[in-house]
């Protein structure tokens, strides 16, 4: 990726709703190149989606929580499809160390949390954080300097 590329990657990070000619005009191409360089991007998986960005609290899901779990490595077989079936999983990631899981949800009550916690609870010993506050929202990641 060149310097042009890693601005596009970064602006589209910010706002995917760029039009061409805002993006054109920001790295100084035409906006026929700055849709083939993005095009390129896409096919090199550099670039690998479009996402709006929500407000969970507006959706009523107002506790988020991260979880780990200490499983046995038996059991993550039937725990992969069967945490996939909860779409208030925003994310889990398979770890290494003590815990073999890390997952975020979101919930609208804490009794949706509990009742969450005892059903993953069979599978192994969990612990839950809530998030009282996001100190640094989620965000793009760094494509170096430009």
């Amino acid at each position: 990726m060149d310097k042009v590329d890693k601005l596009l990657v970064q602006l589209l990070q910010q706002n995917a709703r760029y039009s061409l000619k805002e993006l054109s005009e920001q790295v100084y191409l035409s906006s026929p190149a700055v849709a083939f360089r993005i095009a390129k991007l896409e096919e090199k998986k550099i670039i690998t989606g479009y996402h709006a960005e929500v407000s969970p609290e507006q959706l009523g899901y107002h506790i988020t929580a991260y979880m780990t779990i200490a499983m046995q490595p038996k059991k993550k077989q039937a725990f992969l499809p069967f945490i996939a079936e909860f779409p208030n999983v925003l994310e889990c990631s398979v770890v290494a160390g003590e815990k073999s899981v890390v997952l975020k949800a979101m919930f609208p009550s804490m009794p949706d949390l509990d009742a969450f916690i005892g059903k993953v609870q069979k599978f192994g010993h969990t612990e839950t954080y809530t998030v009282l506050s996001d100190v640094i929202p989620s965000r793009g990641i760094s494509v170096g300097e430009n």
